[in-house]
């Protein structure tokens, strides 16, 4: 979970990114971070714990009391270790109006952003963060630390390890609800062109639903949205530990995305629910192959929902970031929009009873320290 850098002789300057929620699966992977920096003996010059908090949202009494216990656990993990400090994201500054979710959340990059400074490494630990947030960090970050164009070094980015770490337990994701979706979509920030573009409008659009359990309201909003779709192409999670997630999934979307749309089933693709990696490969070779048979006419525009479990949105957020990164032509654009609910309920002692599996994506960086002047590639997920 932490790459060891004593052998180099390199102090290690860290930033670990969290989420100020009631999930406990981020204060398991904080301590067990802590564990392991510790064991690795390497020498930390300095590190620091970010919170990101949240205004807006709607929680029981069981889960608001339940976020501070999870954050005052994680200050005494982290307590020797560094500082800390908390960025909101979603309110207005005192005597201002309330600002819309697009705004906020780059407001809030942009202050998460300030963090990022002369780090060696960046964790980013998605596991308590709504899917909107997380999203929109883990962009921000890797435009921030990779060179721009992708030259000059690329995923090796400097020496700067990006890590995300995931804490996943698909089935608890699936039974926490979120109710009362906005009717104004959220766009995630840098990735809405193909949306608000006056001049794409007539351009033919491709959208990706990637689906997972009791988000059928949130697809509601989203398609009710954006009416004209050229193709849509559901995707599924497949290989998963529950063998007949995909069957069931397909029967929760048959109306509003069979029956009501008529999409062909050959439209459906599935991906592995615990690879990320795998995820992105396939999700990046539709994307470039609609590119490429749409280009023949003129543009495309590529639409991204991600309403499935954490491993396997942050696999389609990456496919996302280098989409747009070979997009620079205007071939093609990419958005991702989502319909952010206000409302969050979950059975608290299952969210307490979660066992989820911890995996650790190293995306920029050196893993092993060794003298490299080219790309580093990108490692796979490991528990």
């Amino acid at each position: 979970m932490f790459t060891e850098r004593k052998q180099a002789g390199r102090p290690t300057r860290l930033l670990f990114i969290t989420g100020r929620g009631f999930d406990v699966r981020a204060t398991s992977v904080l301590a067990r971070f802590v564990d392991r920096l510790k064991a690795s003996e390497c020498e930390v010059e300095r590190a620091h714990l970010l919170f990101v908090g949240f205004t807006g949202y709607h929680l029981s009494n069981d889960l608001r009391v339940q976020t501070r216990k999870n954050e005052a656990e994680m200050l005494a993990y982290f307590e020797g270790v560094g500082t800390s400090h908390t960025v909101m994201i979603g309110g207005a500054a005192e005597g201002e109006d309330d600002i819309s979710s697009n705004i906020a959340l780059r407001q809030g990059a942009d202050e998460i952003l300030k963090s990022v400074t002369d780090q060696t490494d960046i964790v980013l630990d998605v596991s308590s963060l709504p899917r909107v947030a997380y999203v929109t960090i883990l962009l921000s970050l890797l435009a921030r630390i990779i060179p721009e164009g992708n030259k000059n070094g690329g995923l090796f980015a400097n020496g700067v390890s990006l890590q995300v770490l995931v804490a996943e337990d698909a089935q608890l994701d699936s039974k926490i609800s979120s109710e009362d979706p906005s009717n104004d979509l959220t766009l995630i920030p840098g990735y809405s062109e193909a949306l608000q573009s006056e001049s794409q409008q007539e351009e033919p659009m491709v959208w990706f639903p990637i689906l997972g359990e009791n988000r059928l309201a949130q697809l509601r909003k989203i398609q009710a949205s954006i009416r004209e779709f050229a193709e849509i192409c559901p995707i599924l999670p497949h290989p998963s530990r529950n063998p007949r997630r995909g069957d069931e999934l397909l029967l929760e979307y048959d109306s509003v995305l069979f029956t009501q749309r008529a999409t062909p089933i050959g439209n459906v693709f599935y991906v592995n629910e615990t690879h990320p990696f795998e995820v992105y490969r396939q999700l990046l070779g539709a994307m470039q192959r609609f590119r490429k048979s749409l280009g023949l006419i003129g543009r495309c525009r590529l639409v991204v929902t991600p309403l499935a479990s954490k491993l396997i949105t942050v696999g389609s957020a990456l496919a996302c970031f280098e989409m747009k990164l070979i997009s620079m032509d205007y071939k093609s654009s990419v958005a991702i929009p989502y319909a952010e609910p206000k409302r969050y309920e979950a059975d608290l002692e299952l969210v307490l009873q979660s066992r989820p599996v911890i995996s650790a994506l190293l995306l920029t960086g050196d893993a092993y320290q060794t003298d490299v002047s080219s790309e580093a590639s990108v490692a796979a997920p490991s528990s």
